[in-house]
């Protein structure tokens, strides 16, 4: 058995690498022109928030609100110096406002000194403060925990830890530099979705495993995978006879603009394939990648018994990205499925509930998906993976070996 490349990259893989890289930058650029083109819709919601921190508190009061003949409801005013950390203001010393109402929610912990807070200028005149608290900064957080993430990364992953984050780092970019804001402006969101999907697929086998087989035969099983959920999706949307009007957020996007309304079908689209495109990837590359491995070690096996292979790992793989598509639609929505389990228990009306509908449509498009990619994604590896084989021999048959 000939030894492996241990190299983190061979020319002709730096060679993709680079011009993947290079094609990825031109691709985020040129497309969020595209999407931020003249026309774009404008936020609906905009006002001055900075970043604070509290160093004093000055004062508090209370208001006794009834609601009704024998309930009061307290509203809690806290008053506070803090010093703005961003912004044209930074480095002023401003007094701001934490109103604590239990009829709003979320009911934010009161502050306290030290505290990092988003504060934004009063103009509805909630408080006779100049600056009105918001919410607390949790952002810092999550950067030094992607932070970590990024370095753990690395560390376990070295090479392939580097490319998978590049990667990682452009599908963001992808969705939210060029798709979102394509959405916003009232582009096509079934054109956009497909040609992020295609974009996300090939750039991210591209950079992560380089052009090779096991790129190629992943790559064709995300993609028919992929087009498998589309193409139930569309279908579905007319014999379930949706409107795509799921939720108070999809009610939102269709009052941003009522001239030029958001298709709420699209979205449902969008966010079927999207969400299983990132299992059905997970599932092709684990395929061709435990495929390649069989077949390098153990290089006599037949395309026989190289397919049968795939099917049992595909089906093992299954069992369980079945359960993940499932747990992931309903742990995003546990809320929701508590409060339609709790306020409706007719079960037959429940499951008939427009966003319990569009949630089993996700995970079922999402695994029908999986199981078209196990079976083609073993086929193109056994076409590739022994196709190379026999090539070899040939080349060694004519040098007379």
């Amino acid at each position: 058995m000939k030894k492996r490349d241990i190299q983190p990259l061979n020319k002709k893989n730096l060679l993709i690498f680079v011009l993947t890289i290079i094609f990825s930058i031109a691709y985020i650029w040129a497309g969020s022109l595209w999407a931020h083109q003249e026309g774009e819709r404008q936020s609906v919601y905009s006002q001055n928030t900075v970043k604070a921190q509290v160093e004093t508190i000055v004062a508090s009061r209370s208001t006794d609100i009834p609601i009704s003949s024998d309930t009061v409801q307290t509203i809690k005013y806290v008053y506070f110096r803090a010093q703005v950390l961003s912004g044209e203001d930074k480095g002023a010393e401003v007094v701001a406002c934490q109103i604590v109402d239990p009829t709003y929610y979320p009911v934010l912990e009161e502050v306290s000194v030290g505290d990092k807070v988003l504060i934004s200028p009063n103009a509805d005149g909630s408080s006779d403060a100049e600056w009105t608290m918001l919410e607390y900064l949790r952002s810092d957080a999550l950067i030094i925990l992607a932070v970590i993430f990024a370095l753990c990364l690395l560390f376990f992953g070295r090479w392939k830890g580097l490319h998978t984050l590049i990667a990682l780092v452009f599908t963001c970019l992808s969705v939210f530099s060029v798709f979102v804001p394509a959405v916003l402006n009232g582009e096509n969101i079934y054109l956009g979705s497909v040609v992020t999907c295609v974009y996300v697929i090939i750039s991210t086998m591209l950079l992560i495993n380089g052009a090779s087989a096991k790129s190629f035969a992943a790559g064709a099983g995300c993609f028919a995978g992929v087009a498998a959920a589309g193409i139930i999706t569309v279908i579905m949307d007319k014999v379930l006879r949706l409107t795509g009007m799921i939720d108070e957020d999809t009610l939102y996007l269709q009052l941003l603009d009522p001239n030029h309304p958001i298709d709420l079908h699209g979205i449902v689209f969008a966010a079927i394939i999207i969400g299983a495109m990132g299992a059905i990837m997970d599932v092709a590359m684990d395929l061709a990648s435990a495929l390649n491995e069989l077949k390098h070690n153990s290089p006599d096996i037949s395309p026989k018994a190289l397919i049968a292979s795939g099917m049992n790992i595909g089906r093992d793989i299954m069992g369980t990205m079945a359960n993940t598509l499932v747990l992931a639609y309903i742990g995003s929505d546990l809320c929701l499925t508590l409060l339609m389990a709790a306020y409706n228990d007719n079960i037959l009306e429940l499951l008939n509930l427009e966003m319990i509908v569009v949630a089993i449509l996700q995970a079922l498009a999402g695994s029908f998906g999986i199981l078209l990619t196990i079976p083609l994604t073993s086929l193109i590896c056994v076409g590739l993976y022994c196709r190379k084989k026999t090539v070899k021999h040939i080349a060694k048959v004519a040098d007379g070996e």
